[in-house]
């Protein structure tokens, strides 16, 4: 029988967590800021004492728990390395101290993998064989999953989508390279094309301040044509993108997630307008673009199914999890900087 699970979001700015039931429904969620800057004993802390608090709630006792950030992580020890919207958790095994604090097996995995596991076991890939799950928001990134197995690469790595090059003369994207998928469709190379067209060239600082991605897709859908426009940009360099994707991958379903997603049609539209037009009619025309249906629920159903133990890697055993005591909690700037010299997760992309 499936055991009662927590699954867990942790991002930048917030953490949220849900309490999920054998039938996999989110019984019960929190959110609560990070505040990262507290450093990893106060991030566990606080995670554990609102699952005590969950389970209080419900009646129920976790078997064990599931969480995703941002990369890149180290999923097979259970480790952060340097994301850097939470500097705070630098090189942080956050699955053992987790795992040690509230006494069961604890997963750790990147938040765009999880994500689309989510979606592939609970939401639009339910039924699929294979599925890759694209988010559209601050930035751009994907989750590959072929025959039914997230596919990670050689360092886990797989998935940087959004820094493949449409255009090797584009615009500088902030990897260093030139014309990244992210430059086209991301919310804020969204707001920075509209705003660079309202001004006839390069944006002011104030107009960027006042235009953000859900402004676009605000003014698109009030029927403004620039917002329109730009919307059917970068919706055809998603297609051309996928397309690409297609001819490689030979996956037929796509479906698109973020805060760009709930643009909906304006973006997905010109999206499969443009695959055939760049891959072999053979594979375009098998393309699927689907949007999302779990919004911000995948991510912590993708924790749960991970937690629950379908997955193929072994969860945190108690008895094996390195133990840190409340003291000992400070350790994570001074010993494990040998975890972040190990830790090499820079993509090189060349332009053809």
């Amino acid at each position: 029988m499936t055991p009662w699970v927590a699954g867990i979001d942790l991002g930048g700015t917030k953490i949220e967590i849900g309490l999920v039931a054998p039938d996999n429904s989110i019984v019960a969620r929190r959110r609560f800021p990070t505040e990262d800057a507290r450093g990893p004993a106060s991030v566990v802390e606080r995670i554990a004492a609102c699952i005590e608090a969950l389970q209080a709630q419900a009646g129920a006792r976790v078997a064990a728990v599931g969480v995703c950030t941002p990369g890149p992580v180290d999923h097979l020890n259970g480790v952060l390395h340097d994301p850097p919207n939470i500097p705070g958790l630098h090189h942080a095994p956050l699955a053992a101290l987790l795992s040690e604090r509230l006494g069961v097996p604890a997963r750790l995995e990147h938040d765009a993998k999880a994500t689309g596991l989510g979606e592939y076991h609970f939401g639009a890939g339910r039924g699929e064989r294979s599925m890759v799950y694209i988010i559209v928001g601050t930035g751009v990134g994907a989750a590959i999953i072929a025959d039914g197995e997230i596919y990670r690469g050689a360092h886990n790595s797989a998935g940087e989508f959004g820094h493949t090059t449409l255009d090797r003369y584009g615009a500088v994207c902030s990897c260093g390279s030139r014309g990244c998928v992210e430059t086209f469709m991301s919310g804020p190379w969204l707001a920075r094309r509209y705003a660079a067209a309202q001004q006839g060239g390069a944006p002011t600082l104030e107009t960027e301040a006042r235009i953000d991605g859900e402004a676009i897709a605000a003014l698109a859908g009030q029927g403004d044509p620039l917002a329109l426009h730009i919307l059917s940009e970068a919706g055809d360099a998603l297609g051309t993108a996928i397309a690409t994707l297609a001819m490689i991958l030979d996956i037929e379903c796509y479906v698109i997630g973020g805060s760009v997603a709930h643009c909906g049609e304006l973006f997905f539209a010109p999206a499969r307008q443009a695959v055939p037009r760049h891959s072999f009619r053979s594979v375009g025309e098998r393309v699927r673009i689907v949007g999302n249906q779990l919004d911000t629920d995948a991510a912590i159903l993708g924790c749960a199914w991970l937690a629950a133990g379908a997955g193929a890697i072994t969860m945190w055993p108690r008895s094996a999890a390195p133990k840190y005591g409340a003291a000992s909690l400070q350790w994570v700037t001074r010993s494990h900087l040998l975890c972040a010299a190990l830790s090499v997760f820079r993509l090189s992309f060349a332009a053809f």
